[in-house]
């Protein structure tokens, strides 16, 4: 079985010396060595994979008009030719003057080129960079995990505080865990998890989680930040806090910053 799982086992209740699966909300319930509890909801997962399909079309077309552009630079090596630019930029232009009119046309002749393939290295790396964010920031904004569990500056912190967790393979996002091991389902075990499991596993990681919970609910002082945006145990406005750089969301709320709407 690829990746590490956690290992489940069916939760079983005794009713009249009778023992029976544990059902909640009539899904049977499952439980992981270290004490949680995972109800499995095969109807809606089947419902949500029906929606998702539905609102896949526009985000689709988009995905396959970036992949459309990206075929242009197919087969072209970003490593390879960045050591080719770097091999020809070393070459003595004086030299190749002093050999004659042939080197020297030579010469002229491979500066529109150097040109043209650094430039479409860095198309390439730009629309890769582009369909990246574009899937990554849709999961978000369909998640099901962060639309009921995160206040909407928890959402942004965790997506520029993960950054580097969440990667886009096969045209998804793949959740990796702080040993850069695929996080994988806990009701699905062998398959990767879905994001709604991984924004949750990595919520779960983060030490402050409380602070972005809806369910914790937000009552700080009403006193501002500093200017220097970190916490200290004071609180702002969410408004406030999105309007902060990454560096500083992450300060604030990791030294005890609450955010109140």
């Amino acid at each position: 079985m690829p990746g590490k799982t956690t290992p489940m086992k069916l939760k079983l209740v005794e009713m009249n010396g009778v023992t029976y699966a544990e059902v909640q909300d009539g899904k049977p319930v499952y439980e992981t060595d270290d004490g949680k509890t995972v109800a499995f909801d095969a109807p809606g997962t089947v419902a949500t994979i029906t929606r998702l399909n539905n609102e896949a079309k526009t985000h689709r077309e988009a995905k396959e008009a970036a992949e459309g552009k990206l075929k242009a630079f197919e087969g072209l090596d970003a490593t390879t030719a960045r050591d080719a630019l770097d091999k020809l930029s070393r070459i003595d232009a004086k030299k190749l003057v002093d050999a004659g009119d042939m080197d020297a046309a030579i010469q002229t002749a491979l500066k529109p080129v150097q040109e043209q393939l650094a430039a479409a290295i860095k198309d390439k790396e730009t629309l890769t960079s582009s369909l990246n964010r574009e899937v990554i920031g849709n999961a978000f904004g369909r998640s099901k995990f962060a639309s009921e569990k995160l206040t909407p500056a928890g959402v942004d912190l965790i997506r520029t505080l993960y950054a580097d967790r969440i990667k886009v393979e096969d045209g998804k996002p793949i959740g990796y865990d702080q040993n850069g091991q695929k996080i994988y389902s806990k009701a699905r075990p062998g398959e990767v998890a879905d994001f709604d499991e991984i924004v949750e596993s990595l919520v779960d990681s983060y030490a402050f989680k409380d602070h972005i919970l809806k369910s914790t609910g937000h009552n700080g002082t009403g006193k501002q930040p500093g200017s220097d945006g970190t916490g200290s145990g004071r609180s702002m406005k969410t408004s406030e806090f999105q309007a902060l750089a990454p560096k500083d969301r992450a300060a604030f709320m990791e030294k005890g910053g609450t955010l109140v709407d």
